[in-house]
């Protein structure tokens, strides 16, 4: 893997302000267009960046720049590093051992019946099986369909909660929203509620009504009470 530098932008920053090179030096070290260093030197770039020495990075030498400010057709080349970080090996198919691949079967159709929205290369980095075991599984051309049963694959140990849920959130993403209908929550049609309006004001006519024929009884009888105590008072 070859060696990079750390922070360009930065390191042009130094560079502009502490040594001679010409912007196309400095360009070509820091992997930029010669106009943005311009712009940098010019201020009208890269402004609230603080500049990054690569001396002290021990990415660059002294004597370097210095044969590059002496001759301005040299091209800076970075320090060796005193310390060799080792490549990170590339993650391949997740490795199951042996006494927990009979189990693979049952984690598949786990993840299949209760995580539907996963991919079959999502299933397949949980558990580190193929693409037709799978599509197998899934159709029930398994070998060994008749005895599969569905299990958990964090329980069984082929995989951690964390990467399970890390793959279910992946694929919740690119998953549609659920209809109503789905939700199982569907709107009452406008002439339903209409209807209910409208039984509401009758409701409250009738109770109007009632009320108004119960205060009319009452004047009534209050009349039809009233000359009987007026006779009474005459005799």
């Amino acid at each position: 893997m070859a060696q990079q530098l750390l922070m360009p932008k930065a390191t042009a920053i130094w560079l502009v302000d502490n040594t001679a090179l010409s912007f196309d030096q400095i360009a070509q070290f820091c992997k930029l267009h010669p106009l943005e260093v311009k712009a940098i030197a010019d201020g009208e770039a890269a402004q609230g960046i603080k500049g990054l020495d690569p001396i002290a990075t021990g990415q660059l030498s002294r004597d370097e720049i210095a044969r590059a400010e002496a001759n301005p057709n040299h091209k800076l080349k970075l320090s060796e590093p005193k310390v060799r970080v080792p490549e990170s090996k590339r993650r391949g198919p997740r490795y199951t051992p042996v006494s927990k691949r009979q189990d693979r079967p049952n984690a598949i159709l786990w993840l299949v019946r209760n995580h539907p929205e996963l991919k079959d290369a999502q299933i397949s980095r949980l558990v580190g099986t193929t693409k037709s075991t799978i599509e197998q599984i899934r159709d029930r051309t398994h070998w060994n369909s008749t005895n599969l049963a569905p299990m958990d694959p964090v329980t069984l140990g082929l995989c951690s909660q964390i990467d399970l849920d890390m793959e279910v959130e992946k694929a919740a993403k690119g998953r549609p929203l659920p209809t109503a209908a789905e939700l199982g929550a569907t709107l009452q049609p406008a002439q339903e509620t209409e209807k209910l309006g409208f039984s509401y004001e009758r409701d409250d006519h009738k109770e109007k009504e009632i009320d108004a024929d119960a205060v009319f009884a009452k004047l009534k009888s209050l009349k039809s009470s009233t000359p009987d105590d007026e006779d009474d008072d005459h005799y």
